[in-house]
């Protein structure tokens, strides 16, 4: 989100070289304890030790996205990154089908993914592939293809993994003094919603990562909505919306959204209590460098940063009421995503209308940094048991 250079789901720009110091130098400290789920064997995963490079590379709908990391004593340290829009899940909701021109531009930026890898002696990694290839009748296909080609073994992450995963991945984000939170995560095809019970923590999440496993537990409820900016933009336009417009987006995923309220009730639960949502999408890193009048996207303002819901509402209807040519000279929109952030903020308007809650905490961190975290915890319990195993 840097200027109108393209931009990832987590506002990151497309960049094809080391990513700044801000975003090096990031405090990503999540992470989250499986049940089961296979593990990268390519030639990308060999041995590990306390000082290895690490890589956990995210192919959504709308972006392919990449970290490398090494292990640090409380989190880790970002060395290099990636992100791109890519519109892997393209026309797939009126086709069913990943097109050729949306898988082609795909291997392209899985390439320089697969170099950055190699580049960095990447030893262990988790690579995952969520919506766009979950539901598309040629989404394994693809998978082998890239298996075939660039020997990268991509696995098709299933909704609850990927909305677990977002939850550990911006743990330390969560206010502890708050009674619940929803943690959301607008994707391309699809949106992961977890409602946090914080009753139930018992560790400071913030202090290492082996005590944000914890983070999971405190799971609610979820559910993933089958609807994200790519595909409520392409049913109801993203180019030309008015305010009638932007109403029906909003409905859509309200209607979507009504069996799980019905379900769980959270509007009652949370009338009397102390909460807050926890927003880790493109959406909402996009509304808070609009709010903070940013010239070009920095991460560390946007990172952990507090909105009021009636700011972000007071955003998204400025943006409602602008052309698609004022949202693409809006230097955190650009060109790359003038024509999906009304869609994002259709399900942000949703969500607020459904759970009514004052505050809104930003995360520009997610899948990725759950994933890393998760490798690197699983490694230093195993090097633990095995220093244990030595002693006696």
């Amino acid at each position: 989100m840097e200027g109108t250079r393209n931009q990832g789901r987590d506002g990151r720009p497309d960049a094809t070289q080391k990513p700044r110091k801000s975003e090096q130098n990031a405090p990503c400290e999540t992470d989250y304890k499986p049940r089961g789920g296979k593990r990268n064997q390519s030639r990308f995963g060999r041995d590990y030790s306390d000082s290895s490079t690490y890589a956990a590379l995210d192919l959504g709908t709308n972006n392919c996205r990449l970290l490398v990391a090494r292990p640090t004593r409380r989190g880790f340290h970002v060395i290099d990154a990636f992100s791109r829009i890519i519109r892997l899940g393209e026309g797939v909701s009126a086709t069913g089908a990943l097109s050729d021109d949306a898988m082609e531009r795909t291997v392209d930026a899985l390439k320089i993914c697969a170099s950055k890898m190699m580049r960095h002696n990447v030893v262990r990694s988790r690579l995952v592939a969520t919506e766009a290839c979950r539901i598309a009748s040629n989404g394994e296909k693809f998978i082998n293809r890239v298996q075939r080609d660039l020997g990268m073994n991509l696995e098709i992450l299933t909704r609850e993994l990927e909305a677990q995963l977002a939850v550990s991945g911006c743990a330390p984000l969560i206010d502890e003094n708050s009674d619940h939170a929803l943690v959301f995560d607008i994707g391309g095809g699809s949106s992961e919603l977890v409602w946090l019970d914080l009753a139930q923590r018992r560790n400071n999440w913030r202090r290492s990562l082996a005590d944000r496993l914890e983070a999971t537990d405190c799971i609610a409820a979820w559910t993933s909505l089958q609807t994200g900016v790519v595909t409520l933009a392409e049913k109801f336009g993203g180019h030309d919306v008015d305010r009638a417009g932007f109403e029906a987006m909003v409905t859509e995923v309200q209607r979507l959204l009504a069996p799980f309220e019905a379900e769980h009730r959270f509007a009652e639960r949370i009338r009397h209590g102390n909460v807050h949502f926890l927003g880790t999408s493109g959406t909402v890193t996009t509304v808070a460098g609009i709010m903070l009048n940013l010239a070009r996207y920095d991460r560390n303002r946007v990172d952990g940063c507090w909105l009021a819901a009636d700011d972000v509402r007071r955003v998204t209807y400025d943006l409602v009421d602008k052309s698609y040519e004022e949202r693409v000279a809006q230097p955190c929109i650009g060109k790359d995503r003038a024509d999906l952030v009304l869609a994002g903020c259709a399900i942000l308007e949703a969500l607020m209308r459904t759970w009514p809650a004052k505050r809104l905490r930003v995360a520009d961190r997610g899948l990725r940094e759950g994933i890393l975290t998760l490798l690197m915890a699983e490694d230093a319990q195993k090097r633990a048991s095995r220093r244990r195993h030595n002693r006696r």
